[in-house]
């Protein structure tokens, strides 16, 4: 092996010893906040999930999957809901990366969430893989 593929791999081997001792429940008061923001949401997401209309995405985000599961006069609710849960997603990826001293595991952290979310996803809930929709 020459010199370069050696210090490559070394170097993967580092990012993902040193990643796997990042705390992916570490607590800071904005990381509880938006925990807190997300759990005072859920329970208005939670009967969208049941009916299809919103979905788990691979990337870590909430999807409206299928607007026709919300009755028009929902939607833009729906909307704002999904909107905001994304924004705190995105900043609690952002608030644990930066708790653990590496904002650069930003995208790290977003995967390893987005797996934790779709493995605790309840039964009945559309979650996504490889692009693609089904029940969980």
């Amino acid at each position: 092996m020459n010199t370069l593929k050696r210090m490559v791999l070394l170097g993967a081997m580092w990012a993902a010893t040193a990643w796997a001792q990042g705390n992916i429940e570490i607590n800071t008061p904005a990381i509880s906040q938006i925990k807190s923001s997300m759990q005072a949401r859920h329970s208005q997401l939670a009967p969208h999930y049941a009916s299809g209309a919103v979905g788990l995405g691979a990337d870590g985000n909430v999807v409206l999957r299928d607007a026709n599961a919300v009755p028009l006069a929902q939607r833009q609710a729906v909307q704002g809901l999904v909107a905001q849960e994304n924004t705190d997603r995105a900043a609690l990826y952002r608030e644990i990366a930066r708790a653990n001293g590496h904002p650069e595991w930003e995208a790290d952290i977003r995967s390893t969430f987005a797996q934790r979310w779709i493995e605790r996803a309840q039964s009945g809930w559309y979650i996504q893989s490889g692009g693609q929709w089904s029940r969980k």
